[in-house]
């Protein structure tokens, strides 16, 4: 069974999930809407986060690396340790690389494309990350958050990616709530993502909301939250 997904995000009022493009507010300002985002995911106490390449590579600064002593490559699994929490990290292509095997005290799992060369599952291995490997061509994320919940004991995830990731997770049914601050802030900027996305045709027919709670926190903010179930 896969671990109960909840997509948590902040956006401007047009939807968009950049800080640093929204207008300013006489109620708050970036950081303290910032600062009730992070006291939001405390709470909604997930045991693991998921981001995206590009948001995961602004947090880890490492480059490739060969590893001094390359060992055994374990495929399509490597569990490099058991943790408290866990930063999850989707890299179809094996772009990123880490200087250890935790960002902000999260221990690290990347999941991977089917054709990621061993020599970077050796990189990921000897800077102790774990990581999954997809076993085809098709990068099937339903199987992997299976894979995180039998092997690594997640049962709560909280999703926190770019628009297309949660795009399709969302498109394929594998997102249980959706929680959203929305900043009394505008983008207005029509070259911007917001903070779902999937193609051109959208998510009309595969998804449905219902509100389970709205609440005002300070800075003006207003907190939603939805139950995501696909249509009858």
């Amino acid at each position: 069974m896969k671990p109960l997904v909840i997509c948590h995000m902040m956006s401007s009022l047009d939807g968009r999930q950049h800080p640093s493009r929204f207008t300013m507010s006489p109620d708050g300002e970036r950081r303290d809407w910032s600062a009730l985002y992070e006291r939001v995911h405390e709470d909604l106490a997930g045991d693991a986060w998921m981001v995206g390449r590009v948001t995961m590579a602004e947090m880890s600064k490492a480059g490739p690396h060969a590893p001094v002593a390359p060992g055994r490559v374990e495929r399509p699994v490597h569990v490099a340790r058991a943790a408290q929490s866990y930063a999850v990290a989707i890299d179809r292509s094996g772009k990123l690389h880490f200087d250890g095997d935790a960002i902000g005290g999260d221990h690290v799992i990347v999941l991977l494309g089917h054709d990621v060369p061993d020599s970077h599952l050796a990189e990921l291995s000897a800077d102790g990350v774990s990581y999954i490997v997809a076993p085809d061509d098709d990068m099937d994320l339903a199987a992997m958050l299976e894979t995180l919940a039998e092997r690594f004991g997640i049962r709560r995830l909280l999703l926190e990616g770019g628009g297309t990731i949660n795009g399709s997770l969302l498109a394929a049914g594998l997102v249980d709530e959706l929680s959203v601050l929305i900043a009394p802030a505008l983008d207005g900027g029509t070259q911007t993502q917001g903070f779902v996305a999937h193609g051109t045709g959208g998510l009309a027919g595969m998804v449905q909301l219902s509100l389970i709670e709205a609440r005002t926190l300070e800075h003006g903010t207003v907190h939603l939250r939805y139950r995501v179930r696909r249509p009858d």
